[in-house]
């Protein structure tokens, strides 16, 4: 057998232990997705408990995100002095204190309280998943693993409806925003198993952890291991690391906008209006009773799940890009039609069955692209001495992005009106088009260390992944 054949033989029989690894590790976008999830079909039994207004039923989802912004900001720091492990066990321990004290909020201001520490666990977990998902593995599978991170946040949003589903007959709002202290019990003790990431423990001079690790993952393929330690080490002779790097190193300033700008990208095709707000949105398209919503929000997160495959199935093959050009033109269009079924009437059965449809569109194309694709590329471009702050950057403009669009869809509705507020979102999707092209490089097949390479070369962004 050749080395060739050798090396391809031992990296199929690392797979499962990668995949195992990866599964235990992307229960945090479980986590990320109840969350996401719950807010929505409990806020309309919130409003009637404490009879809130629009704008405190704003400032309930908004809560959230303004404590992932900070839980992102922290995290890197926590991640670069501790590693990824145990980052992602604290935000464990701290979904699970969210979680109960959620649900036993005795006001409006406790449950934003509380909301605010969920969002701090949110924010620690959705920066450091995909970043130990891309450190850990193969170049050739990385796409499919962060892409699997996203499968488990659209079934986190689809276990969190079909529970939002069953207690709402007894309008059970406690045990809808409580249940996600079990996945996130599960992921705490998850943590006793995983590995600690190569590239942390090598950026931390303890290079026979890193090999001893690299082995368990890589089929224990001594040569591969060789090789790809030797591009790790490389990676690390960049004297300056996080905010010095960014302040001395135009390059690494490129790729942290990069990332701030896909971040801001995949908020603002309007996707999260959907899934904070979408009992609210189906009552816009004639669907009256709270049972006909909360079901529809169920068929909602089924199918952005399902959806999630597609892209699992065709990242690594097809690529980020094209994915990205499929999804973002096919928001853009339900978008705009939606618009129009607002604007010009939703009296016929056919045009709400026909919107239902159109917002099933819309989550299949963004579940396969925008949700799962911007996760991969922001872990991928950013340099491993520079990968804590920048991908801590990009982290904090999703949240800040999505607290923004937690906060203004209700104002919008009543400011602009139904039809305008889905057409703003249109025309932002089809500019997103545009910065595709001009803008974001393919990574499908290149190694993290290449990438660094090529965008500390000075090449254009769109060209590191070549």
């Amino acid at each position: 057998m050749t080395s060739s054949s050798s090396s391809v033989a031992d990296d199929r029989k690392a797979m499962p232990v990668v995949y195992v690894i990866g599964a235990i590790a992307a229960l945090a976008g479980l986590l990320f997705g109840m969350d996401i999830g719950v807010i929505s079909g409990a806020l309309p039994f919130i409003e009637q408990e404490f009879n809130i207004s629009d704008r405190i039923q704003e400032i309930i989802v908004s809560s959230m995100m303004f404590g992932a912004a900070f839980g992102a900001a922290g995290g890197g720091f926590f991640s670069r002095r501790f590693g990824r492990k145990l980052t992602l066990a604290v935000s464990g321990i701290i979904f699970i204190i969210g979680a109960l004290t959620s649900a036993l909020a005795w006001s409006p201001e406790a449950l934003i309280g509380a909301r605010i520490v969920l969002g701090i666990a949110v924010g620690i977990s959705s920066y450091i998943a995909p970043i130990y998902l891309s450190e850990i593995a193969p170049e050739r599978i990385r796409g499919t693993l962060i892409s699997f991170y996203q499968l488990m946040i659209m079934g986190g949003i689809l276990v969190a409806y079909l529970s939002n589903a069953a207690f709402s007959y007894s309008g059970g709002w406690r045990w809808m925003l409580g249940v996600i202290a079990i996945p996130a019990v599960l992921l705490v003790l998850g943590m006793i198993v995983l590995p600690r990431s190569p590239r942390w423990l090598a950026s931390s001079q303890r290079d026979e952890e890193a090999r001893s690790v690299l082995m368990r993952l890589r089929g224990n393929d001594r040569e591969q291991v060789d090789a790809e330690l030797g591009r790790i080490r490389e990676s690390l002779n960049v004297s300056d690391a996080g905010w010095k790097l960014f302040r001395s190193n135009s390059n690494f300033r490129r790729s942290v906008g990069l990332g701030m700008v896909l971040q801001f990208m995949q908020q603002f095709t309007g996707a999260n209006v959907i899934l904070y707000y979408a009992p609210r949105i189906l009552g816009l398209a004639g669907y009256d009773s709270s049972t006909e919503q909360l079901w529809g929000t169920v068929i909602i997160g089924l199918v952005m799940t399902l959806a999630t495959f597609i892209a699992i199935g065709f990242v690594d093959r097809a690529g980020r890009k094209p994915l990205l050009y499929i999804g973002f033109t096919v928001m853009g269009i339900c978008m705009v039609l939606l618009g129009g079924l607002y604007e010009y009437g939703l009296e016929s059965a056919f045009a709400k069955y026909f919107a239902l449809s159109l917002l099933g569109a819309f989550v299949i194309s963004y579940a396969m692209s925008a949700a799962p694709m911007v996760w991969i590329l922001c872990s991928e471009i950013q340099p491993l001495k520079g990968r804590d702050f920048g991908v801590a950057c990009s982290t904090v403009t999703n949240w800040v992005a999505n607290m923004i669009i937690g906060a203004t869809f209700l104002t919008l509705l009543n400011t602009l009106g139904n039809a305008h507020t889905f057409w703003l979102y249109a025309g932002l999707n089809f500019v997103f088009i545009i910065l595709t092209l001009a803008l974001l490089p393919e990574t499908k097949g290149i190694s993290l260390e290449r990438i660094e390479q090529n965008l500390m070369a000075g090449r254009a962004l769109r060209r590191i992944g070549r």
